[in-house]
């Protein structure tokens, strides 16, 4: 087995396998040659190869670019795990150097997590980490999975509740929904509004399917009562300001909604029926366990978030 192994890497060019990381990521022959310093002819001629090695087109030409086939999705896995490990193990004693680092990460995240973590986190890599970037991409835990498939992220942070072996996981916060408004608009002769109040009142709701009934409105239904909801958006970043200038009611995750209260002077209210508690967790790709850069980044969001 060992001469076999032996014979089939000797044929094979192993840096083949970083321009197919850069085809994987870039999805595009030209923005991959920049990424790797190679002229486009380069990066074309180790694709001819990549293909006859695997037996398969891995890359074909599509709308947005290179599109990668079923079987370059299936080895994207495989050889980042195998990439991945051989950096770690030639830099298995060098400690990440955040001061002096000089990296991008990709994150996926929510416009909700986004509005509550980012402020204190550029905060803190302003401080410790001035040559670290950030991209954030929306995704949601019906897109995630495909997204670190295609290597557009390397960290997600949101809510899942399932996520397969192949993913990391680590729990940040609890959280809940709670009902905003403006005391101004809605007067409320009690601490937290009753039901009646909540089903008086009309409602906003953040729809990402373009809906005018979401996960609140399921929980009424179970207890035989109907909101009624008079505007749909799917970003939270439009609710606060109808609320600040109408007498709505807003039901949003209660870590958003510390900040908009502060922010626009808005009232919390808990809701007055229960609702389940949900977690925000960070989750990465298992074949990146061993990034230090990346573990580093992700103790400081947990930092960032269980910070008073």
């Amino acid at each position: 087995m060992t001469s076999i192994i032996e014979h089939d890497l000797r044929q094979f060019d192993l840096n083949l396998l970083l321009v197919f990381r850069a085809l994987m990521q870039e999805r595009h022959v030209t923005r991959a040659a920049e990424r790797l310093f190679l002229g486009q002819p380069a990066v074309s001629g180790a694709l001819k190869r990549l293909r006859a090695a695997f037996g398969d087109e891995l890359f074909v030409r599509g709308r947005q670019g290179m599109e990668p086939t079923p079987r370059a999705l299936e080895l994207s896995q495989q050889i980042d795990s195998l990439l991945m490990g051989l950096h770690h193990a030639m830099r298995v004693h060098q400690p990440f150097d955040a001061r002096h680092a000089s990296r991008t990460f990709r994150v996926g995240v929510s416009e909700a997590i986004a509005v509550t973590l980012f402020p204190s986190l550029l905060k803190v890599l302003g401080s410790e980490a001035p040559g670290i970037q950030l991209i954030t991409v929306d995704t949601d835990c019906h897109r995630v999975s495909s997204m670190f498939e295609r290597n557009d992220i390397e960290i997600a942070l949101g809510v899942f509740n399932h996520h397969p072996q192949w993913q990391q996981h680590r729990a940040l916060l609890d959280w809940r929904f709670v009902c905003l408004y403006n005391p101004q608009l809605i007067r409320i002769p009690h601490e937290a509004l009753s039901m009646r109040d909540y089903l008086d009142h009309p409602h906003l709701l953040t729809s990402f399917k373009g809906e005018l009934r979401g996960f609140i409105d399921e929980q009424l239904e179970a207890l035989g009562e109907r909101r009624r909801v008079i505007f749909s958006n799917p970003h939270f970043a439009t609710q606060p300001f109808i609320a600040r200038d109408n007498p709505v009611l807003v039901t949003v995750p209660d870590y958003i909604a510390r900040i908009w209260s502060r922010s626009l002077d808005l009232s919390i209210s808990p809701l007055p029926f229960e609702t389940p508690i949900h977690q925000i967790s960070a989750l990465w790709k298992t074949s990146h366990r061993e990034d230090i850069g990346l573990r580093w980044l992700i103790d400081r969001i947990d930092q960032v978030v269980r910070a008073p």
